[in-house]
């Protein structure tokens, strides 16, 4: 597994918008860490996709 891979935990949530969220891009960072090769270009991805989580967790606070 991938370390960046702990970052799109979301267990420890509580049931609700930020959960849910959450577990959208954890679930779409599992399929991109099992199914691409190893290297820059998917390490690049997957920091990008955790920016996005970060940025869309933000914003379901609003919820």
């Amino acid at each position: 597994m991938n370390p960046i891979m702990k970052y799109f935990a979301f267990e420890h949530l509580r049931e609700g918008p930020l959960r849910d969220t959450s577990a959208k891009f954890a679930a779409l960072a599992a399929d991109v860490d099992e199914t691409l090769p190893n290297g820059p270009e998917k390490s690049t991805a997957l920091r990008k996709l955790l920016e996005a989580k970060d940025a869309a967790v933000r914003a379901a606070l609003d919820l």
